[in-house]
């Protein structure tokens, strides 16, 4: 009897970490599914934005399209992990969207870009180059993207990033101009110009706007030199004004 007590007592045991194994087992799926989910939703939340931000800005058909394959490839690997009927919709809408995108057709001239007046807006244009290069090299990684697509679109962003990043320092130079602060003004130029002329190859937009910002250094120089002997000059008059009332006075 006593045998059969323990053995009962063995079964127990046994029976609870078995149970206990189950149910960690289960909650470890189940934390691995909602990571997973978080995931998935992530890139969509992260694709969607850089979608809106994309519209604004002079960039192909064929890039909008991979943000929204993006997208679909998310959808379909949550369908996966957790089938829901309102997923299986977005995949159809999305589909849908793809389809209708033509992209062949021809990428916009970058020199239809012009710099936002708003500082907020220009920070978020260098926010969403930069989270559209970073998305295209994701995909690039994963197969997704054809080399020479994946070359071809990496450069336009790139050019864009610097024409975005020289027209604000332009913008600030010219600010730091019309409020003398010349100092600020000729850093500007400098940093623009460094940045034209590293680009490689060179192209009709690094060479002329490098130009400009050459022509715009002079004439900071000079008027930083003009505005020296100025000083100078005021400095002189008022040092003759001085000795002038400390001069002896003359006895007639």
């Amino acid at each position: 009897m006593y045998a059969m007590i323990i053995i009962l007592i063995v079964v127990l045991i046994l029976a609870g970490i078995a149970a206990s194994a189950i149910q960690q087992h289960k909650e470890r799926k189940e934390a691995e599914l909602r990571d997973e989910m978080a995931r998935q939703k992530s890139i969509i939340d992260d694709t969607e934005s850089a979608i809106t931000l994309a519209g604004q800005m002079p960039v192909s058909q064929q890039l909008i399209a991979l943000l929204h394959k993006r997208i679909l490839n998310a959808l379909k690997q949550s369908l996966e992990s957790n089938p829901q009927p309102d997923t299986k919709q977005r995949i159809a809408d999305i589909t849908a969207v793809i389809k209708n995108i033509d992209e062949t057709e021809p990428a916009p001239d970058l020199s239809t870009f012009r710099l936002p007046q708003s500082d907020k807006v220009i920070i978020k244009y260098i926010q969403a180059i930069k989270k559209l290069r970073v998305i295209l090299r994701s995909e690039n990684q994963k197969g997704n993207v054809p080399p020479k697509v994946f070359t071809a679109e990496d450069k336009t962003l790139e050019k864009l990033q610097l024409r975005v990043n020289v027209e604000t320092l332009g913008k600030r130079a010219n600010d730091a101009i019309r409020t003398n602060m010349q100092g600020s003004a000729k850093q500007y130029v400098e940093k623009a110009i460094g940045a034209l002329k590293k680009q490689n190859p060179q192209d009709e937009y690094t060479t002329s706007r490098a130009a400009e910002f050459e022509q715009m250094l002079s004439g900071i120089d000079s008027a930083a030199a003009k505005n020296i002997i100025t000083q100078a000059q005021a400095g002189e008059e008022k040092k003759e004004d001085i000795d002038s009332l400390f001069a002896p006075k003359k006895k007639w």
